[in-house]
């Protein structure tokens, strides 16, 4: 396995409004590593997703974020993603009167274009999206419906997925994508995200649930507190929060 670093993240501290809400964090991954973030409610993990992928209304007061050995702390977002970087959303927004197919087929199109490799018309893209859609086992259905308009959960979900797949993307941050799904629906996310994962790319997720853990098997868990990484331990670490709570943390201290 190929352990070169593509995320470091070092003393970043951040604030929304005069308020500091990540906290002097460290965070270190590796090309081939799933590393998953809980803690609290507040404790800063969606903030620290939105910060990586270059949400603009945080303010970064020191620290580095660095991706691929390239500085990219006060990048704009769309450049973090050309590079690399996917950020699926707890709550996939509708975007009406847009089809599926012609969103996702622009947002390959840009990445494509910004890194000079060749465009695809929409016969050729047709091609390309029917076999990864079968890798997310979503019908084809799905393409000529607008943007997540009318689609469940767990199909807002693997639409998200079916994106990162489109966009190869190294660094996914999936923030909370196994909220609101039954059993089954999760399984096949869990599912989707193993077969996606690779020597070559990196995983983050954000989560409170130890079954998303026990399907995924991160190497890392890390536990936020206070806008901080306070504790990190391997994937058995979701076991003892599902049997004590994030207590436990304070009496390893």
């Amino acid at each position: 396995m190929n352990n070169h670093k593509i995320l470091e993240i070092k003393n970043l501290n951040v604030n929304i409004e005069n308020n500091k809400i990540i906290n002097n964090l460290n965070l270190s991954i590796g090309r081939g590593e799933i590393h998953a973030i809980m803690g609290k409610n507040g404790s800063g993990k969606s903030t620290l997703a939105k910060v990586i992928a270059g949400h603009p209304h945080y303010t970064i007061k020191n620290g580095n974020i660095i991706l691929k050995s390239e500085d990219i702390t006060y990048e704009e977002a769309d450049k973090r993603s050309h590079k690399g970087i996917f950020l699926a959303f707890q709550h996939p927004i509708e975007i009406s009167g847009v089809n599926n197919i012609d969103f996702l087929r622009l947002a390959y199109n840009s990445k494509q274009k910004t890194l000079n490799k060749q465009e695809l018309d929409p016969l050729s893209f047709f091609e390309r999206i029917s076999n990864q859609l079968k890798d997310v086992e979503m019908d084809n259905t799905f393409l000529n419906r607008y943007v997540n308009e009318g689609f469940s959960g767990g199909e807002k979900k693997k639409n998200e997925i079916l994106q990162m797949s489109l966009l190869s993307s190294e660094l996914c941050i999936l923030d909370e994508i196994d909220s609101g799904l039954d059993v089954d629906a999760l399984k096949s996310i869990s599912s989707n995200i193993n077969n996606f994962a690779n020597s070559n790319n990196s995983i983050i997720l954000i989560t409170h649930y130890e079954k998303l853990i026990k399907y995924i098997k991160p190497k890392y868990i890390h536990i936020m507190q206070e806008g901080k990484i306070v504790y990190t331990g391997d994937h058995t670490t979701a076991n003892l929060i599902e049997k004590y709570g994030y207590d436990f943390i304070d009496d390893k201290s």
